[in-house]
Protein backbone atom coordinates (compact mmCIF):
# COMPACT_ATOMS: atom_id res chain seq x y z
CA UNK A 1 0.00 0.00 0.00
CA UNK A 2 1.28 2.99 -0.91
CA UNK A 3 1.53 5.95 1.51
CA UNK A 4 2.26 9.57 1.24
CA UNK A 5 4.42 11.84 3.53
CA UNK A 6 3.74 15.48 4.08
CA UNK A 7 7.09 17.41 4.81
CA UNK A 8 7.18 21.88 5.65
CA UNK A 9 4.57 22.44 8.09
CA UNK A 10 5.75 24.76 11.05
CA UNK A 11 5.35 28.03 12.86
CA UNK A 12 4.84 31.12 10.99
CA UNK A 13 3.51 34.72 11.70
CA UNK A 14 0.86 36.05 10.09
CA UNK A 15 2.05 37.28 6.71
CA UNK A 16 4.45 34.41 6.12
CA UNK A 17 5.12 31.91 4.15
CA UNK A 18 5.48 28.16 4.20
CA UNK A 19 5.73 25.51 1.28
CA UNK A 20 4.32 21.96 2.15
CA UNK A 21 5.46 18.61 0.28
CA UNK A 22 4.27 15.62 -0.24
CA UNK A 23 6.20 12.66 -1.41
CA UNK A 24 4.58 8.94 -2.08
CA UNK A 25 6.72 5.96 0.09
CA UNK A 26 6.93 4.24 -3.48
CA UNK A 27 8.59 5.09 -7.02
CA UNK A 28 6.12 3.84 -9.37
CA UNK A 29 3.31 5.58 -8.45
CA UNK A 30 0.31 6.14 -10.64
CA UNK A 31 -1.69 9.26 -10.14
CA UNK A 32 -4.47 10.77 -11.68
CA UNK A 33 -5.02 13.53 -9.53
CA UNK A 34 -3.49 14.75 -6.25
CA UNK A 35 -4.59 17.10 -3.58
CA UNK A 36 -4.46 19.24 -0.33
CA UNK A 37 -6.71 19.19 2.57
CA UNK A 38 -6.74 20.82 6.18
CA UNK A 39 -8.38 19.78 9.06
CA UNK A 40 -9.10 23.10 11.47
CA UNK A 41 -9.57 23.07 14.53
CA UNK A 42 -12.90 22.35 15.96
CA UNK A 43 -13.72 21.39 11.80
CA UNK A 44 -14.35 19.02 9.38
CA UNK A 45 -11.73 18.28 6.93
CA UNK A 46 -11.74 20.80 4.11
CA UNK A 47 -10.73 20.84 0.61
CA UNK A 48 -7.80 23.16 -0.41
CA UNK A 49 -6.27 22.73 -3.60
CA UNK A 50 -5.80 20.09 -5.99
CA UNK A 51 -4.12 19.15 -9.58
CA UNK A 52 -4.42 16.61 -11.96
CA UNK A 53 -1.05 15.19 -12.11
CA UNK A 54 -0.26 15.02 -15.85
CA UNK A 55 -2.18 17.65 -17.37
CA UNK A 56 -1.18 19.74 -14.36
CA UNK A 57 -5.00 22.20 -14.35
CA UNK A 58 -5.55 23.62 -10.91
CA UNK A 59 -8.58 24.37 -8.72
CA UNK A 60 -8.63 25.83 -5.17
CA UNK A 61 -10.95 26.58 -2.82
CA UNK A 62 -12.40 30.25 -2.49
CA UNK A 63 -10.44 30.58 0.64
CA UNK A 64 -6.96 30.83 -0.25
CA UNK A 65 -7.28 31.15 -3.98
CA UNK A 66 -4.49 34.01 -4.77
CA UNK A 67 -2.68 33.08 -1.54
CA UNK A 68 -1.84 29.60 -2.20
CA UNK A 69 -0.21 27.76 -5.52
CA UNK A 70 -0.34 23.88 -5.95
CA UNK A 71 2.08 22.47 -7.98
CA UNK A 72 4.02 19.30 -8.89
CA UNK A 73 7.31 18.08 -10.05
CA UNK A 74 6.92 14.94 -11.87
CA UNK A 75 10.86 14.38 -12.35
CA UNK A 76 10.95 14.21 -8.36
CA UNK A 77 7.77 12.65 -8.16
CA UNK A 78 6.36 15.52 -5.65
CA UNK A 79 3.58 17.70 -5.27
CA UNK A 80 3.41 20.87 -3.56
CA UNK A 81 1.79 23.39 -2.03
CA UNK A 82 2.98 27.08 -1.35
CA UNK A 83 1.20 29.51 0.82
CA UNK A 84 1.69 33.00 1.17
CA UNK A 85 -0.09 35.53 2.85
CA UNK A 86 -0.81 33.23 6.07
CA UNK A 87 -3.22 34.71 8.06
CA UNK A 88 -4.42 32.65 11.65
CA UNK A 89 -7.39 30.60 10.38
CA UNK A 90 -4.97 28.79 8.02
CA UNK A 91 -4.27 27.12 11.37
CA UNK A 92 -4.96 23.25 10.27
CA UNK A 93 -3.26 19.93 9.96
CA UNK A 94 -2.84 19.82 6.42
CA UNK A 95 -3.42 16.56 4.60
CA UNK A 96 -1.74 15.36 1.49
CA UNK A 97 -4.13 12.56 -0.86
CA UNK A 98 -3.93 11.12 -4.38
CA UNK A 99 -6.10 9.18 -6.35
CA UNK A 100 -5.19 6.70 -9.13
CA UNK A 101 -8.14 7.09 -11.46
CA UNK A 102 -11.01 9.74 -12.28
CA UNK A 103 -12.95 9.16 -9.02
CA UNK A 104 -14.90 12.26 -8.58
CA UNK A 105 -15.38 15.83 -8.08
CA UNK A 106 -12.15 17.15 -7.17
CA UNK A 107 -12.97 18.74 -4.07
CA UNK A 108 -14.63 15.92 -2.89
CA UNK A 109 -12.49 14.09 0.24
CA UNK A 110 -14.54 10.40 -0.97
CA UNK A 111 -12.89 10.58 -4.39
CA UNK A 112 -9.20 10.08 -3.20
CA UNK A 113 -7.99 6.78 -2.16
CA UNK A 114 -4.47 7.41 -0.47
CA UNK A 115 -3.87 10.24 2.38
CA UNK A 116 -0.83 11.34 4.53
CA UNK A 117 -0.58 11.49 8.07
CA UNK A 118 -1.03 15.17 7.98
CA UNK A 119 1.26 18.34 9.14
CA UNK A 120 0.29 20.95 11.39
CA UNK A 121 0.73 24.67 10.23
CA UNK A 122 0.59 26.80 12.61
CA UNK A 123 -0.26 30.74 12.29
CA UNK A 124 0.42 33.21 14.73
CA UNK A 125 -1.14 36.41 14.87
Amino acid sequence: QVQLVESGGGLVQAGGSLRLSCAPSARTFNRYRMGWFRQRPGQEREFVASIRWSGGDTAYADSVRGRFTISRDIAKNTLFLQMNSLKPEDTAVYYCAANSVYSGAYENMASYDYWGQGTQVTVAS
